[in-house]
């Protein structure tokens, strides 16, 4: 299980135990997080659940795949530390992960 930290676009701070396997998506959803639409359930259809990753934990996650780059450009305001939540898996070694959510997602 690892603790992760949501901040939203209006500079709100919400902490969740997400149980490793499950997507940082997922553990928005099951914890009620604003900002993370996930309009597709995790499919990779959409960038719904698009998210900028603490730039500390960039060589931390592993990198993102052609297809979730290709979605990402679809994101609004993407940017360097622009990820898909639906494809970053929990595992201990994420403990303490924070991420920030878009003014918006498209």
């Amino acid at each position: 299980m690892a603790k992760i930290t949501y901040n939203t676009h209006d500079n709100k701070t919400y902490t969740a135990d997400v149980q490793n396997g499950l997507t940082v998506m997922e553990g928005a959803v099951q914890n009620d997080i604003p900002g993370i639409d996930a309009d597709c359930g995790g499919s990779m259809a959409c960038a719904t659940c698009h998210v900028y990753v603490e730039e500390k934990w960039l060589d931390k996650i592993p990198k993102a795949e052609e297809a979730e780059v290709d979605m990402i450009d679809m994101a609004f305001e993407p940017k360097k530390n622009s990820r898909l939540s639906c494809q970053l898996i929990i595992s201990d070694e994420l403990d303490g992960l924070t991420v920030s959510t878009p003014e918006k997602q498209s």
